[in-house]
């Protein structure tokens, strides 16, 4: 397994449904990488997922992840609420079919690559990786309207 990295992810979205964005700071012992990309019509919480996703996704072999998010959707929803809805057939409590499911696969193949660590930070408190991966984000929204 390679060493230990450290994401920092955010997801931002200009009306919700709306253009979206999404961030990651990637940082494994002295290198940094940047990623940030964009979807015309989404939500919030999709955005946050999928940097969660974009995240792991460039990591080209199995790491020790510790990876953090501001989103108590994305952070919840792996380590607490997934187990329910697989069991479930992918249906909430309520027997309602969960949204998103598409991205929580997709994030739960991810997550099964790697060693994991869930880490909620609070938004927008200074934290200055979680500033960056939220500017990062924005810059994908910015990038889709200046496309358009």
């Amino acid at each position: 397994m390679a060493g230990k990295v450290v994401l920092y992810t955010d997801g931002a979205c200009k009306g919700n449904p709306g253009p979206g964005g999404w961030g990651v700071v990637l940082r494994y012992g002295d290198a940094n990488k940047m990623l940030h990309g964009g979807e015309a019509n989404t939500t919030n919480n999709r955005m946050e997922l999928m940097a969660a996703i974009q995240g792991l996704k460039a990591l080209r072999r199995t790491c020790d992840v510790e990876l953090y998010t501001d989103s108590q959707y994305v952070r919840k929803g792996i380590t607490e609420w997934m187990t329910g809805w697989k069991r479930n057939g992918w249906k909430t409590s309520a027997k309602k079919p969960v949204k998103n499911e598409d991205l929580w696969r997709e994030l739960d193949n991810e997550v099964a690559r790697h060693k994991v660590n869930w880490h909620w930070v609070k938004g927008h408190s200074g934290n200055p990786d979680n500033e960056l991966a939220d500017e990062l984000a924005n810059r994908g929204v910015e990038e889709l309207a200046n496309a358009g």
